[in-house]
């Protein structure tokens, strides 16, 4: 198993380079001018000449190309991201909460999604054609049609503003409340967006559970187990849904890790402090050190959920490991 982690961590190398290097160039190719973002616009022109000089030295713009990228990639690697100039302040703290309050938000939404997918998925599988089939596989289709930000509008002209369940959006506010009565209005101010997540991501991985569950059950081994008497639940659980693990583990891990780059507009929508909120504020500042260090967070999760794919597929089918 050793080999074959090491195997796939050697493949990626190549590619977290092919990324690096088009993220550099397409951070040069943005209009605008970083340093001239960094300059405050209350200042003599003298002084702004001064200081421009000083914020091109600082980001190291007055370096060739290729000193610039092997720079930007020494110190993404030492945790040093470089300069917001929307938030005026290190990178790294720029994303500190936002990163916090993303993945509390999406800690529960996980929990919920697995909770509910997979009993329905498996529930309409083993029941196919039923009504019950039927009204979850036409409620998925529906679901999964709806953009994010419709399902988000909706709760909250529903929930919060017709019948004031809820607030509509923002963060809670610490000041001026106890601990409990705090806790209570962030767990108030994540219901919406958690449930707009909830639904989106429903549709899609109910009908990915069922049809792998479908194709489990078509198997001759499960004919097998029921000629044998095996119990139907031991049949199901214990030969199906072992069996249909391989491409029900994909979908999941690639719905945890896609949570963190797709609720950008669920973010927005509620004016949740996320880091999808923040990449949508650093591209319409123009804010290039926070965008493309955002950037390359999204593409290591999903290099990350590639690589935590494979090893589970070692894990759960030997015969891959060994292949």
């Amino acid at each position: 198993m050793l080999k074959f982690i090491i195997t796939r961590l050697v493949s990626l190398i190549p590619v977290v380079f092919m990324i690096t290097l088009i993220l550099f160039t397409v951070l040069k190719m943005m209009p605008g001018d970083q340093a001239a973002m960094m300059i405050n616009p209350g200042l003599r022109a003298a002084d702004r000449e001064l200081a421009y000089q000083d914020a091109v030295r600082r980001l190291g713009l007055d370096q060739p190309l290729t000193t610039q990228y092997f720079r930007w990639i020494y110190n993404s690697a030492r945790r040093d991201f470089g300069w917001s100039s929307s938030h005026n302040r290190p990178v790294r703290e720029a994303v500190r909460e936002p990163f916090r309050n993303t993945i509390l938000l999406n800690f529960f939404v996980i929990i919920f999604q697995l909770s509910i997918t997979i009993p329905i998925g498996i529930l309409c599988a083993v029941r196919r054609g039923s009504i019950i089939d039927k009204f979850f596989q036409t409620a998925s289709l529906i679901t999964f049609s709806m953009p994010s930000f419709f399902v988000g509008l909706s709760l909250i002209f529903l929930i919060a503003i017709n019948l004031r369940l809820l607030p509509a959006g923002g963060m809670p506010i610490r000041i001026g409340t106890t601990p409990i009565e705090f806790y209570i209005s962030w767990a108030r101010h994540m219901v919406l967006p958690a449930t707009t997540l909830v639904i989106i991501g429903l549709a899609g991985t109910i009908r990915y559970v069922r049809n792998a569950m479908l194709e489990a059950l078509g198997q001759d081994y499960i004919r097998t187990a029921r000629a044998k008497g095996l119990s139907e639940k031991v049949v199901i659980y214990s030969h199906a849904f072992r069996n249909a693990l391989i491409p029900i583990s994909t979908i999941m891990i690639w719905t945890i890790f896609s949570l963190f780059s797709g609720a950008a507009i669920t973010e927005t929508i509620f004016a949740w402090n996320g880091i999808g909120k923040v990449l949508v504020d650093a591209l319409n500042n123009r804010d290039f050190m926070l965008v493309i260090t955002l950037n390359l967070f999204f593409s290591g999760l999903s290099l990350m959920a590639n690589f935590i794919s494979d090893i589970t597929y070692g894990f759960i089918d030997p015969r891959i490991k060994i292949n």
